[in-house]
């Protein structure tokens, strides 16, 4: 899921840090100053407040405890990307999670997680929603607007036949018919029929703005004219880097508050194509990464951990930062909705980093009015299990 916006710097206020966690040995692996760092542990973090000095709202717990169950599964069986946790340390909170009472929800944060700052522990959110627009599964006048499914010669090179990523990973590509790994179609040679005629198309939408708009949000549903509905999910993308057409916009001069210039949220982007359609059409082009989707069944989106995504209690996170299921703490953020605690349920290819998040909103238009100007900035904290700060302090 990709986020979007930038907003004023927020104060931060937060509380109780009470000492740092990592031990003097560890001090080599902090980066070299206007160096990011690469994950948690190589941010540096502190034990933060108790979890009943917060202030979460009974329903706000409620909720978290829902999704934090659904997460669970993977929470105990994935490794930790951000090095924070190990599968076990889990076990105990996912086992009492199974039977708590929903109307207890605040006692069971409490009694098994304890708060930890990532760095600074300055956050800043910005928002994402499930978008409904026009669409049919079987091609027709009005409907010409490609949906496609994740193409089977999308793959990633084999050892030796390309350089791997700063991650690690090999890159994705295709190989062509010479046998060479080549970057895979970007979305200029997709939009000009390079995927055509494979039987890859799962649905056609009616509007290509709409269908750009929807692969930022990575999930979505088409409804056709007879009212039925296709739910449809992220399935992959074709490697290339995500450009926001927003930063594209304002770095040209043509977001803001003067004569002739649009908002920077969504909906401002969105009036900026639809007005200049030439220069719309070659602004999407600019973002050479495309999004591939597969149908989905369930009763919400799917997010990263393969399990749905809730409205006012998902939350997309870079797993390098962020334990994915572990809840988050957000508070005294400028947009006031961002407030409150959140799973941590989903990735983005724009929510990379320390305390960058996604809030999830759901679907209608209110979701999408909320989530299309979200860009708050304030404080979160990570609620990890009991004694995961002992352990990283001695390990």
């Amino acid at each position: 899921m990709i986020g979007r916006g930038i907003a004023a710097l927020g104060a931060l206020t937060l509380i109780a840090a009470c000492g740092r966690i990592i031990p003097e040995p560890r001090v080599p692996i902090q980066p070299p100053a206007g160096v990011a760092a690469s994950t948690a542990l190589a941010a540096g973090f502190w034990a933060g407040p108790r979890v009943d000095s917060l202030g979460i709202a009974p329903a706000d717990a409620a909720a978290a405890l829902a999704s934090f169950r659904e997460s669970c599964p993977q929470l105990i069986s994935r490794t930790d990307a951000s090095g924070l946790t190990r599968p076990d340390h889990w076990g105990p909170a996912c086992t009492a999670a199974t039977k708590w009472p929903a109307s207890q929800a605040l006692r069971f944060f409490d009694q098994h997680f304890e708060t930890a700052r990532i760095a600074e522990g300055k956050a800043f959110a910005t928002g994402y929603y499930e978008p409904e627009i026009a669409g049919v599964r079987t091609r027709q006048p009005g409907f010409d607007v490609p949906v496609y499914a994740l193409p089977p010669d999308l793959v990633r090179a084999r050892p030796g036949d390309a350089p791997p990523n700063a991650s690690g990973l090999m890159p994705l590509g295709r190989y062509d018919a010479s046998g060479a790994f080549v970057p895979y179609f970007e979305r200029s040679q997709i939009y000009d029929g390079a995927l055509a005629g494979r039987g890859l198309e799962i649905a056609w939408a009616a509007d290509p703005v709409e269908m750009f708009f929807l692969q930022i949000q990575g999930s979505g549903r088409l409804r056709a004219p007879d009212g039925s509905v296709i739910r449809i999910g992220y399935a992959g993308q074709n490697g290339h880097p995500y450009t926001g057409i927003g930063g594209v916009m304002r770095q040209r001069g043509l977001l803001g508050t003067g004569p002739g210039q649009y908002s920077g949220s969504m909906q401002g982007i969105m009036q900026y194509v639809r007005e200049n359609p030439e220069a719309g059409a070659a602004l999407m082009r600019e973002n050479k990464s495309f999004v591939f989707f597969r149908e989905l069944t369930g009763d919400g989106p799917l997010g990263a951990l393969g399990v749905p995504v809730r409205r006012e209690s998902s939350v997309a996170a870079d797993p390098a930062f962020v334990p994915l299921g572990a809840p988050v703490w957000l508070a005294n953020m400028d947009r006031a909705e961002a407030n409150g605690l959140w799973i941590a349920q989903d990735t983005g290819g724009a929510i990379k980093g320390v305390n960058r998040f996604d809030t999830f909103w759901g679907a209608g238009d209110d979701a999408r009015l909320i989530a299309g100007g979200m860009s708050a900035r304030g404080e979160a904290l990570l609620l990890l299990p009991k004694g995961t700060l002992a352990w990283l302090g001695g390990s």
